[in-house]
C-alpha cells in the first residue's frame, strides 16, 4: 500500500475520497432508474422523484457532514462512511425486491408511488456520501476555505461525470444490475481500506465482511422467488431489462418485466396473445389484399407479426427494432429466421429509419409501446405524417396502442386517435377486452377516406381467405369515435406523454391469450403486479 501511495502523490485521500463518492453517487442514481423501472415504470415522474431524493440526500449529508467537519473530520471517518455505503449496497443487492414489495403498497398518488421505494433503498447511501465533501474540504491541503472548497467540488464533479458515462455506457449494458451493484460496493471498500493504511484492525475487519457480504449478495442474487417459469435467459441491455421465461411449452420475452411477447414452441407462429391476432385486420379493411406487398414492424420484440406475414402472405416484411439485444434474443429463442428472403431486419430508431428511407410501405405496424414507457416521439403529428409519407396511395397505419377504452385511464388511446385523426382521413379503434380495463387497443389509420362498416368487415372476413379467422376481432370494431375534447393533439413541442399514462400507474394490464386452435380462451393473462424477484430461479443456458 504505501509502494502505491508513493507512486500516487498528486492523489491526496480527501481528493480521492470526493473523486470516489462522486462515481459512486451518479452511478448509483444511473443504476437506480433500473432497479425502481420494473415495479414503478420509468416516466418523467419516476425520474424527476430519483433525481429529486438524490439531491435531498446529498444536501442533508453536506449539511450534516458540515457541521461536524471542523471536529470530527479525519481520513479514517471519511473511510467509516464509504465501507457503510457499500454494506448499504449490498443490502440493496440482497433484499431489494423485499424493500420495493414492502412499500409497493402505500395509499399514495400515482405520481408520487415511487418515492417511498426511492428513498428507502438509495436515501441512506446518498446519504452518508454526501458527509465526504465537507470533510474532505476541512481536509484539503489547498490555502483558503475558497479554494478547497472549489477543487472538491472540481474533483467530485469529474467523479460525477466519470460515474454517470461510466453506468451509462459501460457497466448498464455490460452487466446485470447485481454485478454493477458490486462493481461501486467494490468501489467504496477498496477506496475505504487505502484510506485506513496502516489499517485499523477494526476498520479492515468489517471491510472484509462488507467484501464479502457484497461477493455473496452478488453471486447468490436477490431473496425471493419467481413465478413466471424458469428462466432461459436474461440480461440488461442499453435499453430495458430483458428476461426470457418458459412454462411448458410457452416461452414468454419480458421487457422491463412485462409481458411483450409469447410464443407456442411447437407451433412458433401460433398466435398465443390475442392482441397479435388483430395485426391481420388491414387485409380485411384493404379493398384488394394482394395490394398490401411491403409490410414495415416498427418494434420487434418476439417478432410474433413479422413471422406469421412471412409465412403467410406474400409479402415482404421490414423490421425495425432499437434494442440490439431483443433482434439477438428473438433470433436464438424465438424462432426468427434472418436468412428469409422476405424478411429484413434492421436495428435503429423507427422514427429514423422512416426519415432517411426512401421506400414505400403498404402498412406500416407501429408495435413500440409499453404501459409505462411510450417514445414519445412515435406519438406525434408529426411523425403520424412522416409515416404517412411513408405509405402508398391506400396505404394503412397500425398502432398497438396499451391504454384503457374509457375512464380515467383512456386519456393515453384518445388523444393517440386524436392525434391521428389530424392526419388520416380514417381511423379505426378495436380494444381487445373493453371498458376501463388496461389493455391493448388496436388503432388502424387509413389514407382511404371511405369508411368501412363492421358489417362489410364481417362480409369480407367470410369471403377472403385470410389464413385466420377474424370474426370474434371485427365484432370488436368501435363504429362510434372516442370523446376526444379533453385530451390534447400531441406534437413534437408539446406530447405530455407521461401525464397521460399517469392514471394507468397501479392498474393491472389484461392480455388475452388465445387457446391452440387460434380462438380467445376468455381467460386473461394479467400481467404480475409485484415483479418477482430473478436471482432465486434456474439459470438455463439454452433449450
Amino acid at each position: 500500500m504505501s509502494t502505491v501511495r508513493g507512486r500516487l502523490p498528486v492523489v491526496t485521500d480527501a481528493g480521492l475520497a470526493v473523486f470516489v463518492s462522486g462515481v459512486a453517487s451518479m452511478g448509483l442514481e444511473i443504476l437506480s432508474g433500473r432497479i425502481i423501472a420494473p415495479q414503478y415504470g420509468s416516466s418523467i415522474y419516476t425520474w424527476g422523484t430519483i433525481i429529486g431524493v438524490f439531491l435531498a440526500a446529498l444536501s442533508l449529508g453536506y449539511h450534516r457532514g458540515g457541521q461536524r467537519a471542523a471536529e470530527h473530520a479525519s481520513t479514517d471517518r471519511m473511510a467509516w462512511a464509504l465501507m457503510a455505503t457499500a454494506g448499504y449496497v449490498a443490502a440493496i443487492i440482497f433484499a431489494g425486491d423485499l424493500m420495493l414489495a414492502a412499500v409497493a403498497g402505500l395509499p399514495l398518488p400515482a405520481r408520487f408511488a415511487s418515492l417511498p421505494a426511492v428513498t428507502l433503498l438509495f436515501g441512506p447511501p446518498t446519504y452518508l456520501l454526501g458527509y465526504i465533501s465537507p470533510y474532505a474540504a476541512e481536509l484539503a491541503e489547498a490555502d483558503g476555505v475558497g479554494r478547497a472548497s472549489g477543487h472538491v467540488y472540481a474533483v467530485g464533479t469529474v467523479g460525477s461525470i466519470l460515474g454517470a458515462f461510466g453506468t451509462t455506457f459501460l457497466l448498464i449494458p455490460t452487466l446485470s444490475v447485481e454485478y454493477i451493484g458490486l462493481v461501486f460496493g467494490g468501489l467504496l471498500v477498496g477506496t475505504a481500506v487505502y484510506l485506513s493504511y496502516p489499517p485499523l484492525s477494526g476498520l479492515t475487519a468489517r471491510s472484509l465482511a462488507v467484501a464479502v457480504l457484497l461477493v455473496l449478495a452478488a453471486t447468490s442474487g436477490s431473496f425471493g422467488f419467481a413465478v413466471e417459469g424458469r428462466v432461459l435467459y436474461e440480461t440488461q441491455t442499453p435499453y430495458q431489462e430483458l428476461e426470457v421465461t418458459q412454462i411448458n411449452d410457452t416461452r414468454t420475452l419480458y421487457l422491463d418485466d412485462q409481458q411483450h411477447s409469447a410464443m407456442d414452441v411447437d407451433r412458433p407462429t401460433r398466435h398465443v396473445f390475442e392482441y397479435t391476432r388483430y395485426f391481420h385486420l388491414p387485409y380485411l379493411l384493404t379493398d384488394d389484399p394482394d395490394d398490401i406487398d411491403r409490410v414495415l414492424f416498427i418494434g420487434g420484440g418476439g417478432f410474433t407479426g413479422p413471422k406469421r406475414f412471412v409465412e403467410e402472405y406474400d409479402a415482404t416484411v421490414d423490421v425495425v427494432e432499437i434494442d440490439p439485444e431483443v433482434i439477438d434474443v428473438a433470433k436464438r429463442y424465438f424462432a426468427v429466421d434472418e436468412s428469409h428472403e422476405r424478411l429484413n431486419i434492421y436495428q435503429g430508431d423507427g422514427r429514423r429509419y422512416l426519415r432517411e428511407t426512401n421506400r414505400s410501405y403498404d402498412l406500416i405496424v407501429l408495435d413500440a409501446y409499453k404501459k409505462d414507457k411510450v417514445p414519445f416521439q412515435l406519438t406525434t403529428v408529426e411523425f403520424f405524417e412522416l409515416a404517412e409519407s411513408r405509405l402508398s396511395a391506400d396505404g394503412m397505419l397500425y398502432a398497438n396502442v396499451i391504454s384503457a377504452e374509457s375512464g380515467p385511464a383512456s386519456k393515453f388511446y384518445r388523444a393517440e386517435y386524436r392525434t391521428m385523426s389530424e392526419v388520416y382521413p380514417q381511423v379505426y379503434t378495436f380494444p381487445t377486452v373493453g371498458g376501463s380495463i388496461v389493455q391493448n387497443i388496436q388503432l388502424v389509420a387509413t389514407r382511404n377516406g371511405t369508411r368501412v362498416s363492421e358489417a362489410t368487415l364481417r362480409a369480407r372476413e367470410v369471403r377472403r381467405d385470410i389464413g385466420i379467422d377474424l370474426s370474434f376481432e371485427v365484432r370488436k370494431l368501435r363504429e362510434e369515435p372516442p370523446p376526444t375534447d379533453d385530451v390534447p393533439v400531441l406534437r413534437d413541442d408539446r406530447a405530455p406523454v407521461d401525464s397521460l399514462l399517469d392514471p394507468m400507474v397501479g392498474q393491472r394490464y389484461v392480455v388475452q391469450e388465445t387457446t391452440r386452435n387460434g380462438t380467445s380462451t376468455g381467460a386473461p393473462a394479467i400481467e404480475p403486479p409485484v415483479r418477482a424477484p430473478r436471482a432465486a430461479v434456474a439459470r438455463v443456458s439454452g433449450v
